[in-house]
């Protein structure tokens, strides 16, 4: 049997990544799906103040969900799925995997963000049509770099840098 630091589902095992098409038709795996929480009142704050100027419109990743890709290709088919869907609104792309991006200012850490809308019948239903998303768009190694210990260094950092 594995030790108890490493047993699947204890802090400090490895994450573990599965493909939605494995995990769409079963209910256990949907189950094991870590889903994006709501960002935290503290952290909007914050952020808001140190960021925004205290100017809270600009706050656009309180509901943020990330989707991992193998490789590039993946990554940019999506990109490309998501900008042309018709239902979709797509405010902001933030290119983190620039070949002249900065990764100085993102502690190391790359992805693509998308700042977006969902616009349908039943978001304009629910009341929810005008609420803009964030959606993470990563390569594997650095969604395994994001992970535990990954993240809390960039906090730290982003700490340091009064972000």
């Amino acid at each position: 049997s594995l030790p108890p630091s490493s047993a699947p589902g204890s802090p400090l095992s490895p994450p573990r990544f599965l493909r939605w098409a494995e995990a769409k038709d079963d209910e256990e795996k949907r189950a094991s799906i870590k889903w994006g929480n709501v960002k935290s009142s503290y952290r909007a704050v914050q952020k808001a103040v140190r960021t925004y100027g205290g100017d809270v419109s600009y706050l656009v990743d309180i509901v943020r969900q990330s989707i991992v890709f193998e490789d590039v290709t993946s990554l940019s088919r999506a990109l490309h799925v998501l900008a042309h869907d018709k239902d979709v609104v797509v405010h902001r792309i933030k290119n983190r995997l620039r070949t002249d991006y900065n990764s100085w200012n993102s502690a190391g850490y790359r992805d693509v963000a998308m700042n977006l809308r969902i616009v349908t019948d039943e978001t304009a239903r629910l009341g929810v049509d005008t609420h803009v998303v964030e959606l993470q768009l990563l390569l594997m190694p650095f969604a395994q770099m994001k992970q535990d210990a990954g993240h809390k260094r960039y906090v730290h950092f982003r700490n340091m840098r009064c972000e």
